[in-house]
């Protein structure tokens, strides 16, 4: 009897765990096509104007000296955070060089962890997608197996559609979401990379080791 007991809790459990495993499979849908929109809109308005690379734009540090390198700097196509940092970097003339080294690394830090806060929706879809889809994927054929056993044939397509169906929306958006996070890993890699140089030029520039 206990075996009984325990047996149909635990049917019940998961048989009630279906709508809200269908709930979370629709708003990951949502979120992976909220993410198309916003790499797109990412693209359109920060990364497409970045047309000079690093090297052009150390080259032009270089050549306008560190008395004219706030200027290069905020005519850049670096983005408006970058910018920011490195006019702190600038503008602290009373730091010796290892405090600055100091700071350019907390500046540079949370650089990063912008960018880490920026792929966190992404991350998330594509862990709970495949887990998501599996749930969705195994609830439905207990019932199914149960009416295939009564000869309820309708029964058994309809718990075998919502299987498949929930299969598919996990994997999507977890594709969807994989292909978007490697490429904006490889923007901010590059961005990143982008600011470290630039960085390590201003603070050799500020104490001459560079004309």
């Amino acid at each position: 009897m206990e075996e009984f007991t325990l047996s149909t809790v635990l049917h019940t459990v998961s048989q009630a765990i279906l709508n809200p495993v269908l709930i979370v499979l629709f708003i990951l849908i949502v979120v992976s096509v909220w993410q198309i929109g916003d790499v797109l809109v990412e693209y359109w308005l920060e990364r497409r104007k970045r047309c000079k690379d690093i090297p052009r734009l150390l080259n032009e540090l270089h050549t306008a000296g560190y008395a004219g390198a706030a200027q290069v700097i905020a005519q850049s196509d670096l983005p408006k955070r970058q910018k920011q940092a490195l006019a702190q970097l600038l503008n602290r003339p009373e730091l010796n060089r290892a405090e600055l080294e100091v700071l350019a690394s907390r500046l540079w830090g949370e650089e990063e962890q912008r960018y880490q806060k920026a792929l966190l929706a992404t991350d998330l879809v594509m862990k709970l997608g495949p887990m998501f889809g599996l749930l969705g994927t195994l609830i439905p054929l207990g019932p199914g197996i149960v009416a295939l056993g009564r000869g309820d044939t309708a029964a058994l397509a309809e718990s075998l559609g919502v299987a498949f169906d929930t299969t598919v929306a996990g994997v999507i958006s977890a594709a969807v979401c994989s292909v978007i996070a490697k490429i904006r890993k490889g923007w901010y890699d590059d961005y990143l990379q982008g600011l470290e140089a630039v960085m390590e030029y201003i603070v050799e520039a500020r104490f001459g080791n560079v004309k």
